[in-house]
């Protein structure tokens, strides 16, 4: 299907516009390929948020989740399958069960410490197709994140909406977990690629 769709889409394109170089036409077919997976992903997590009647839920993790991945960065999927698993793990599977759990401010509190020492040990995190090659852009964005982080951490405590606030540490969790090394090698991704190609 996502074949047949760049196909057709190619040669829309091709047809209509002037001729592209070669390194144009892949960077177009990258692209295209970007937001045919984009689309395909966010309508099956939102036909499982509809199901579980989480839309609002997982359209506010959606958004909270991207401030921080913005400059914390984090793993991304090899291939298109493997997205959409850990996409629906992050966005259903993880808020459905932390929505629904029991947790004291206790517990909250130590899950908010583990995950703003793991932005201070591991962001940001670069993709292969992303080296983070500026050693001063990798420490602004290494703070960014801290300080998102602690303004999240404070939301958990001190906004009285309990689904607000559960939101919040559920994206701080998600971002916890593409940051670090284990994930990167549990999906046969490269860990530190700034290092490669210095």
């Amino acid at each position: 299907m996502k074949e047949l769709f760049l196909n057709k889409t190619m040669n829309l394109i091709q047809q209509y516009h002037d001729p592209y170089t070669k390194e144009e036409l892949e960077l177009l077919r990258y692209g295209l390929e970007g937001i045919y997976l984009t689309l395909t992903k966010l309508v099956v997590i939102v036909l499982l948020a509809f199901l579980l009647h989480m839309e609002q839920e997982v359209f506010l993790i959606l958004i909270l989740f991207n401030i921080i991945r913005f400059t914390g960065f984090g793993v991304h999927a090899g291939d298109s399958k493997t997205c959409l698993i850990t996409s629906t793990i992050y966005f259903i599977v993880i808020p459905y069960i932390f929505l629904h759990l029991s947790m004291n401010l206790w517990i909250q509190a130590v899950i908010c410490g583990i995950c703003l020492l793991s932005y201070l040990l591991y962001a940001p995190s670069d993709t292969v197709k992303r080296p983070l090659r500026n050693k001063k852009k990798r420490l602004i964005r290494k703070i960014v994140t801290v300080i998102i982080g602690i303004i999240y951490t404070l939301g958990v405590f001190l906004i009285p909406n309990d689904t607000i606030s559960r939101l919040l540490l559920i994206s701080l969790i998600i971002q916890m977990i593409v940051i670090l090394p284990i994930t990167y090698r549990i999906l046969g991704q490269p860990y530190c690629n700034w290092k490669k190609v210095n």
